[in-house]
């Protein structure tokens, strides 16, 4: 019977890679498409340009949504599947679905004004968020001991939203570069700097409902809160567009003013409350450890805080330089995964091979601590 198990693993590895591999070819190639489109409507100059003041600014956002993590960081190649979701596939999905609504549209009324608003106004919101969200559900139901709550969801949606932003000002760039270039400094200050977090505010309502989900044990909360967060997202998304394409100036100003930097406030209100939760959760499923003696009351009370774990990795990078640094930061990423892993078993949530992860869990931490104590 061995050799079979081992067969039957190796062919499912095997057919995992295979569809992985598939999955990022269409991805790129949908993305390719999206690019080919944008360099015909703008020119070779235009796209590549628009490459530029599209993709520049990228990695400060993404930093700056990475430091949300703090407590249990999510793997790179889900934040990169998220990422290039966002920027390849979502967006060629909204730019086909928005084209034909937009078309038809036009077909009927015999409108091409009635047709633009339409798309930018219903279409645009309702095909944007739900492409953007699949990949979220996908990571809600498959991966669920990656995916703890509000902070998950968020930073996810955040990385869904860069991507789909990042290939959507290539577009709006190239355009203004078409137009003769004088609306390139606009246009890149209204849209890379005044609402760089406009795709990733309107997705992480619908992050911010799947966490919700994730976290509580009520089916009704469980059921309700995914589809209210999309559609909040749609809603959001269908303000902003409309304050532009049936308003425009003074009422687009207005409505940034009044509704999406409150909105943008209240993100980061949700955000701290999100952080303080997943510092509740260490402090819980680690006190075991701290009465145990595997931990002293200092490591203890600089695992549950965000201040006590950058102070940490400070102390470490002074101690020992990056390396220090470095294993200081895997120490916290340990604490946290050991902890988040039994709140999910708490709460019933499968996990495969429960307690030997936890055994695997507790011994990479007993090790860690014993390298990073001072002697």
């Amino acid at each position: 019977m061995a050799p079979t198990v081992i067969i039957r693993s190796g062919n499912t590895s095997a057919i995992r890679a295979a569809l992985a591999v598939a999955a990022v070819l269409i991805a790129l190639f949908l993305g390719l498409l999206v690019l080919l489109l944008i360099g015909t409507e703008t020119g070779p100059v235009g796209l590549i340009v628009g490459l530029l003041a599209a993709t520049i600014p990228v990695p400060l956002y993404v930093v700056l949504v990475l430091w949300i993590d703090r407590y249990e960081a999510e793997p790179l190649w889900m934040l990169v599947t998220a990422f290039l979701w966002g920027a390849l596939v979502a967006v060629f999905i909204a730019l086909l679905v928005n084209t034909a609504s937009g078309l038809t549209v036009e077909a009927l009324t015999h409108n091409a004004e009635a047709a633009e608003t339409f798309a930018a106004v219903i279409s645009a919101p309702i095909v944007e968020e739900g492409a953007k969200a699949f990949i979220l559900v996908l990571f809600f139901f498959w991966k669920k001991d990656e995916f703890d709550g509000v902070i998950d969801g968020l930073v996810y949606a955040a990385m869904v939203g860069l991507g789909f932003a990042t290939t959507e000002n290539i577009q709006y760039y190239g355009r203004a570069v078409l137009e003769g270039g004088a609306g390139l400094t606009p246009v890149f200050i209204v849209r890379g700097m005044f609402a760089p977090f406009s795709h990733p505010l309107f997705t992480g309502l619908t992050g911010i409902g799947l966490g919700l989900a994730r976290q509580s044990q009520n089916l009704a909360v469980k059921l309700i809160t995914p589809v209210v967060g999309l559609i909040a997202a749609i809603f959001m998304h269908s303000i902003w567009n409309g304050s532009a394409a049936i308003f425009g100036g003074l009422v687009f100003l207005l409505t940034y003013i009044v509704i999406m930097v409150p909105a943008f406030l209240l993100m980061i209100l949700v955000i701290f409350l999100g952080l303080r939760r997943e510092g509740q959760v260490v402090r819980d499923y680690l006190a075991a450890d701290f009465h145990s003696g595997l931990l002293t009351q200092q490591e203890y009370d600089q695992f549950c805080t965000v201040m006590g774990r950058l102070g940490a990795s400070v102390s470490a990078f002074s101690r020992g330089g990056l390396g220090h640094w470095r294993s200081s930061r895997r120490l916290n990423q340990v604490a946290s995964e050991l902890a988040f892993h039994r709140s999910r078993v708490a709460r019933g949530i499968s996990t495969k091979n429960a307690t030997l992860r936890e055994a695997e869990y507790l011994q990479a931490l007993r090790e860690m601590l014993g390298r990073l104590r001072p002697n």
